[in-house]
């Protein structure tokens, strides 16, 4: 089960599902609620929320089984990508591993991103006020921004990225439902310190080392210092978006992750 990131969709796991196919993996995205092709609500926008999405699209899928008898829903693997990290996080806190084989936290929000007395290595509220301002301001320009860090286009444009990949993101982006688009920032500062404990499957953890949306230092190596049975992998000089741009490097992680 792949959970997409802000403010993407589903089709943004296409290098990862391709090989996950073909490695005789069943494959199942879907698109948050404000995103892609969910419906655009104006309420729900969080992760308490975002869990019960998951677990209603589980339920749905189980009981389809019922009346198909061809899936079998009770041995899944979440993963999740940036902001859908926090849906696997909360969905193991909130309702834990009976049905859960596995998880990936790839370029994760986790444990917290907000500085604090107990959180030295946050990030200031101002800095993510500053963000939904800029976002609600206009959300058009915003995005434009946003690509230039979450692939690092000054290093990866034309070589890694193509304007190709950066256009059609921002269309992506474009298509969100403009509520969600601001509603979903506050979801970012959510401090799932309380659900890393419940974290009893094995995990991988994956960042990259040049990610500037979500700083590694704040972010997957203070994670896994809360998680240290996760299995941890950095992939040196990689953006956040990497799904893309080191698509190779994820990919062999998660196939050797799920082989085990």
């Amino acid at each position: 089960m792949l959970i997409h990131g802000y403010p993407l969709d589903g089709s943004s796991w296409e290098k990862q599902s391709t090989v996950l196919l073909e490695a005789g993996y069943r494959v199942i995205t879907y698109d948050r609620r404000g995103f892609g092709k969910s419906t655009q609500l104006t309420v729900g926008c969080d992760y308490d929320t975002f869990a019960a999405d998951l677990r209603v699209v589980l339920d749905t899928l189980d009981l389809t089984d019922v009346v198909l008898d061809t899936l079998d829903l009770t041995d899944v693997v979440l993963v999740g990508f940036s902001m859908g990290t926090g849906e696997v996080a909360r969905y193991i806190g909130n309702y834990g591993t009976t049905r859960i084989a596995k998880a990936a936290f790839l370029g994760s929000l986790q444990p917290f991103r907000v500085k604090a007395d107990d959180n030295p290595t946050g990030v200031p509220q101002e800095v993510f006020d500053g963000i939904r301002n800029a976002v609600k301001a206009d959300r058009s320009a915003f995005f434009t921004g946003f690509y230039q860090n979450f692939y690092n286009l000054d290093e990866n444009l034309g070589s890694r990225v193509s304007q190709e990949v950066v256009d059609v993101s921002q269309s992506i982006a474009a298509g969100s439902s403009f509520y969600a688009s601001v509603a979903a920032q506050p979801t970012w500062l959510e401090d799932f310190r309380g659900d890393i404990p419940k974290i009893d499957v094995p995990t991988l953890i994956v960042h990259g080392t040049a990610d500037r949306v979500l700083p590694i230092d704040s972010t997957g190596r203070v994670f896994v210092k809360l998680l240290p049975s996760a299995e941890y992998v950095e992939i040196e000089g990689a953006p956040h978006g990497m799904l893309w741009s080191h698509y190779a490097e994820v990919n062999a992680a998660l196939l050797a992750f799920l082989a085990k």
